[in-house]
């Protein structure tokens, strides 16, 4: 029984809510996705310029990043990933009942997607992020079934 002023934060699962846990987790993703955006619209032009072929040099405003190059793409992604495996514990509305089997789909789907599009528009398509990600894109597919498998020991 809650005391006065305080939320009870224990749904009808039986789990006490973290809501901190949440919070970190949708921090997680939602700095992932910031990072990988913030590196393609940015720095990237810093990151891939080659010297000699006679274009001018592109701003930088984001040394750091262009420094690291690709390795921006690996750090963006395993923070999404970070941020479901953390999403999916039993404190979380995604880490139990209906929430894992969501999270174990949705995670499954969209690895499987990922793979069946890059087969079918290549390394040289017009889509950005699978442009510039290459061959990786079939390790970040199998990355979003991994995460997916996270989500399946949860299931009860």
């Amino acid at each position: 029984m809650p005391r006065a002023g305080q939320v009870d934060l224990k749904g009808v699962s039986g789990y006490e809510t973290s809501v901190d846990r949440c919070v970190i987790a949708i921090a997680l993703v939602v700095v992932g996705i910031v990072w990988i955006t913030v590196y393609i619209n940015v720095a990237m032009d810093a990151a891939t310029y080659v010297q000699g072929l006679g274009l001018p040099t592109p701003s930088n405003p984001i040394p750091a990043m262009a420094k690291i190059k690709g390795y921006n793409f690996l750090i963006g992604f395993l923070l999404i990933f970070a941020g479901l495996v953390y999403a999916a514990d039993k404190r979380t509305p995604l880490g139990r009942g209906r929430g894992v089997v969501i999270g174990m789909l949705g995670c499954f789907l969209i690895g499987l997607i990922w793979v069946v599009v890059f087969y079918f528009v290549g390394a040289d398509t017009h889509i950005p992020l699978m442009r510039s990600l290459g061959q990786k894109n079939l390790v970040l597919g199998v990355g979003f079934m991994a995460v997916g498998f996270a989500f399946a020991t949860k299931w009860e």
